[in-house]
């Protein structure tokens, strides 16, 4: 397994965006004392890229967003946040107790009404969100040994025109050498070929340092 290293001015940097430009709410810092609180593994995405993810969210106009692997509804929040009121972020968390925790922070943060939580192993959810209006946005942060098989349902689940994120797309660099992790890499470079491969796709990928190490995320349109 990868051990993900974070170097003491990464993490630095990445605080003082936070407080100066990213400015997180109360709802946000309740997100992250629960997760803690509940012992759950801190592996939420960062503030600043949570407040991009609300910003992309409102740039593409979007008004349905799928969210898979929720944890405490930290991201969550942020997307919600990003939606008109009448719009809905539907979120796959595969345990329980996890769902209970967001579920009370999302509604904690007022945007409870635009959130659905859909519990269980997200391939066994996803394929009940069929047949429905397709979503605008897609945010995938689950099991990256999943991570092809969750970008195929975002494109079944999309559109054309629809944004899909993709997070933890470099694995402090052992997508280079996906043997020093077997259990997460091969799935992220399988997703990662795919993103590049699919005619269904135009995407980029981007790394980033911060309190996360070294890692990244892929930005992708759905033809």
């Amino acid at each position: 397994m990868v051990e993900h290293v974070t170097e003491p001015g990464w993490a630095e940097v990445e605080r003082y965006l936070t407080d100066v430009v990213v400015r997180p709410d109360a709802a946000h810092q309740r997100a992250l004392a629960s997760a803690v609180e509940a012992g759950m593994p801190p592996i939420e995405v960062a503030p600043n890229a949570g407040k991009l993810l609300r910003m992309l969210v409102q740039l593409s106009g979007a008004k349905r967003v799928l969210e898979i692997g929720t944890l405490a509804g930290f991201s969550s929040i942020w997307m919600a946040q990003g939606l008109p009121d009448d719009g809905t972020l539907v979120t796959c968390e595969f345990l329980q107790q996890h769902a209970d925790v967001a579920r009370a922070n999302v509604d904690a943060a007022g945007v409870g009404h635009k959130v659905e939580i859909r519990i269980g192993a997200a391939l066994d959810t996803l394929p009940m969100l069929a047949g429905h209006e397709p979503f605008d946005f897609v945010f995938i942060d689950a099991d990256k040994q999943n991570d092809a098989n969750y970008l195929e349902w975002a494109i079944r689940l999309g559109r054309a025109g629809t944004v899909i994120v993709m997070d933890n797309v470099i694995w402090d660099g052992a997508i280079l050498e996906p043997e020093r992790d077997r259990l997460n890499a091969p799935g992220i470079v399988q997703a990662l070929e795919m993103l590049g491969n699919d005619p269904r796709l135009d995407a980029t990928a981007i790394q980033t340092v911060g309190s996360k190490g070294w890692d990244g995320f892929a930005v992708a349109r759905v033809r």
